[in-house]
Formats: C-alpha cells, sequence, structure tokens
C-alpha cells in the first residue's frame, strides 16, 4: 500500500505538471504515455513488441498522436483515409509474411493502434480545446473519473452486495456502478457551480454520468482482455499500479466518448 501510495503521488504530480504547462510539453507526454500503452497492449497478446508488424502499430499510434495542429502542419489525409490505410497495411502483412502473422494478429494489432492511439489523442487535444479552457475541461474529465472510481469502490465495498459482472470482474458490484455514477455526477456539478458559466448544470451532469459509465466500461474492457491472456497487470511501469493501460483504461474510452457525445467543445 505504501508503495502504491508514493507512486500514485509522484506519477499524479508529474502529469498534472504537464497538464498545467499544457501545449506542446503536455502533448508529447501524452505521446509518450500512448506509445508505451501500445507496447503494454502488444507485449499482453504476446506478439514481438519490437517485431515489423508492431512496428507498423506504433506508427499508427504516432499518426494519430502527431501534434499536427500544435505544429501548424496539415495532417496529409482525411481521417477516415488514414484509417483505411493503416488497415490496409496491416493486412498486407499477412501476405508479406505468407501467413506467419495471421489475419488474428494483424486485426488485433490494428484495433490496439486505433483503440490506444486515437484514445491518448483525444486526451491530448481536449487540453487545447478551442475555447480556450482546455485546462478546465480536462480537470472536469479527469476528476469525473476518478470521482466514479472512488465512489463505485467505496460504494461497493459499503452496501456492494449484487455481482456487476463476475466472469470478467468478480470484485465489481452492482451497487457500486451505481455509487459511482453518482458519485461522479456531483463533482461534475461542482464543477458547474464553480465554473463561471462555462459549463451548465445540465451539460455538467450529462458529462459526469458519461464518464462514469464509459469510465466503467473502459474498466471492464481491460478486464476482458486481460483475463483472456491470463494476466492482472498490463505492465509493470508503475510500481503498485501496474502499466499506462492500467491506469489509463478508463481514460482512454471516456475522452473519446463525450467528444462524440458532443458534450465537449470541438
Amino acid at each position: 500500500m505504501k508503495q502504491r501510495l508514493i507512486t500514485g503521488i509522484i506519477a499524479g504530480v508529474v502529469f498534472l505538471g504537464f497538464c498545467l504547462l499544457g501545449k506542446l510539453p503536455y502533448h508529447l507526454i501524452v505521446l509518450a504515455m500512448a506509445m508505451i500503452g501500445y507496447y503494454e497492449f502488444v507485449r499482453m497478446t504476446k506478439i514481438s513488441p519490437f517485431g515489423g508488424t508492431a512496428i507498423l502499430g506504433y506508427l499508427g499510434v504516432l499518426m494519430f498522436m502527431f501534434p499536427w495542429k500544435l505544429l501548424n502542419i496539415d495532417f496529409p489525409l482525411s481521417w477516415d483515409h488514414a484509417f483505411w490505410l493503416l488497415m490496409f497495411l496491416f493486412l498486407l502483412v499477412t501476405v508479406v509474411t505468407k501467413n506467419k502473422i495471421g489475419i488474428q494478429q494483424a486485426a488485433l494489432l490494428f484495433v490496439g493502434a486505433v483503440y490506444v492511439g486515437v484514445g491518448f489523442s483525444y486526451i491530448a487535444s481536449s487540453r487545447n480545446a478551442p475555447d480556450g479552457h482546455g485546462l478546465f475541461w480536462t480537470f472536469l474529465l479527469l476528476v469525473s473519473i476518478w470521482a466514479s472510481d472512488a465512489g463505485a469502490y467505496f460504494v461497493g465495498k459499503w452496501i456492494g452486495k449484487t455481482k456487476l459482472w463476475p466472469a470478467i470482474s468478480p470484485n465489481k458490484t452492482i451497487e457500486g456502478a451505481l455509487g459511482g455514477v453518482v458519485i461522479s455526477m456531483i463533482a461534475a456539478a461542482v464543477f458547474s457551480l464553480l465554473s463561471g458559466g462555462i459549463l451548465s448544470f445540465g451539460r455538467a451532469l450529462a458529462i459526469g454520468l458519461a464518464c462514469a459509465v464509459a469510465g466503467q466500461l473502459g474498466d471492464l474492457v481491460q478486464s476482458a482482455y486481460k483475463r483472456v491472456y491470463g494476466i492482472k497487470d498490463s505492465g509493470n511501469l508503475l510500481p503498485g499500479h501496474g502499466g499506462i493501460l492500467d491506469r489509463c483504461d478508463s481514460w482512454i474510452i471516456v475522452f473519446p466518448f463525450v467528444h462524440i457525445m458532443m458534450l465537449m467543445p470541438y
């Protein structure tokens, strides 16, 4: 517990420090997290994390994560074209390797590149929101996610009896999940009250709800694929906490989701 607490404090201070800096320093630290996250994803699947096919995935993550706007560079393709070309290159791997890398492995690495690359790209871009309040929106989402996690844990410990999804995550309960939703919505509502008109009360409640539901589903998604591969943690970068994906499994689902639901400024 002591090691977990120390690691959490140090990691939190470093990340929040970069978040306060914003712009390119923040984007680069999130880019580094994305690269490490993809390494963890590939390693979990028992595929060589430095093989040629994995390198293609790293390049895909870099494409999604590259600070195009911050460097005033126009992305040379439309995003749907970029997705298609990345998919095509992964499919070509099966041909070039004469099926030594099968379609299942190629598809898995493609999904990982999108899952990690797009998720972290929204974490980075939210800090540079076009309304100039990127720090506010980033903290709002992070605090709502953390409130959901804390609420689910403590309410689950207190009154949790009904298992949420025992085949995937045996410790989670329905009562805990609902508690996480309520606490997340309360946290977001507090942001609304302190926002000076930036965030309406209704939108705050919607964001709190979205963060809790999408965040808990993101956690279940990672629990599901870790269970398939029989591992407890995605990595060991953060002693007592596991890897980057273990800490950011909710983030990389929540940040894109709230944008897709048009709850954030574009």
